[in-house]
């Protein structure tokens, strides 16, 4: 089995060489962190984000978790998500997913998704009930893969979690029929008794080119170090294919507020996952909003216009959570 090819050539950081990173975080009016954290499952590699006009960390509108997609971290472009919350007001915390980034675990290999979910909700609780801000409105945000890890944590919260809502951006509920793993060939490494689990021997769907529309911005993501370039692992397509439909089949356990985008030409995660979320969700705010033409990554990897457009509808739906639900939110997020 031929080695994956190496990373085009990378700037020491996604946005170039220099400056460096707390000179940078600052232009933007922010302080970042970065910190380990030992989760029940493995330990995980996290991000802080946090607006320099706060006083101090609970002085935000609210907390926002994010958890990333497959085969990439919290550290390259998947940050310009987390950094445009804060600098909208919001505390944000991201970690590395098991299996991706910095944190524990095989590299690309989610053979058990329960795992990945559980070990980024205890880091997300543990900040959540902390001083600073368990008073504030929290909410999860999962990109893709991380949509599906974020939906599942939401369904494995305790009761007190309070989350005051949700938001999904092209989550993987559907797996598209061009991208389903073969059963056959799941059947057949199956018969190993879990020995191929961790083989990267499953077709390459090009999964990375079929998520971005804009060429620049392609070849800045590719450079990612960090980026997950080999074959999908057998247990991992085995598990999203498993995890997939038990979300499916608890969409109408989903009660708190909730937005889903998703661009209508998204190759990789099937539209259809965020349609039928919202027409069986047992939430009474849901919000769902499909664009027209647009790819998988919304945020990542369209044009300057569009991903201006999907993050104007972010932040309108947040902000307006806050002001409904404020320091009030976990009632409405049962």
């Amino acid at each position: 089995m031929a080695p994956p090819p190496p990373p085009p050539t990378a700037t020491k950081y996604f946005w170039g060489d220099s400056p460096e990173p707390d000179e940078y975080y600052a232009s933007l009016g922010l302080r970042h962190a970065e910190a380990y954290f030992q989760s029940p499952c493995g330990r995980l590699f996290t991000h802080s984000f946090h607006p320099l006009s706060a006083a101090s960390d609970g002085d935000v509108k609210g907390v926002v978790f994010m958890s990333h997609g497959y085969g990439s971290d919290s550290s390259w472009m998947f940050q310009n998500i987390a950094i445009c919350y804060a600098r909208w007001g919001y505390a944000v915390f991201c970690a590395d997913l098991l299996g991706h980034g910095r944190s524990d675990g095989v590299r690309g290999y989610l053979g058990d998704m329960e795992a990945v979910a559980r070990a980024a909700l205890s880091f997300f609780l543990s900040v959540r009930r902390s001083d600073a801000y368990a008073s504030l409105p929290a909410f999860l945000f999962g990109e893709s893969m991380g949509g599906a890890a974020t939906l599942l944590a939401y369904l494995r919260s305790p009761p007190d979690a309070g989350w005051a809502g949700i938001i999904l951006s092209a989550p993987l509920l559907v797996i598209p029929d061009d991208m389903y793993p073969s059963r056959v060939r799941l059947f057949l490494y199956g018969l190993l008794f879990g020995l191929a689990d961790t083989w990267a021997v499953m077709p390459d769907k090009r999964m990375v080119g079929r998520s971005i529309r804009d060429p620049a911005k392609l070849r800045v993501i590719a450079s990612n170090p960090r980026l997950y370039r080999g074959s999908p692992r057998v247990g991992t397509m085995r598990e999203l294919a498993r995890v997939t439909a038990l979300l499916r089949e608890s969409f109408g356990e989903v009660a708190a507020p909730f937005l889903a985008v998703h661009g209508t030409d998204d190759g990789v995660t099937s539209p259809e996952g965020s349609r039928m979320l919202y027409e069986r969700a047992a939430s009474e705010d849901k919000s769902l909003i499909l664009y027209d033409g647009m790819y998988h990554s919304l945020i990542q990897g369209e044009s300057d216009e569009n991903r201006d457009r999907v993050l104007a509808d972010m932040r309108a739906w947040i902000d307006e959570r806050v002001r409904r639900y404020g320091a009030g939110a976990g009632a409405a997020a049962a």
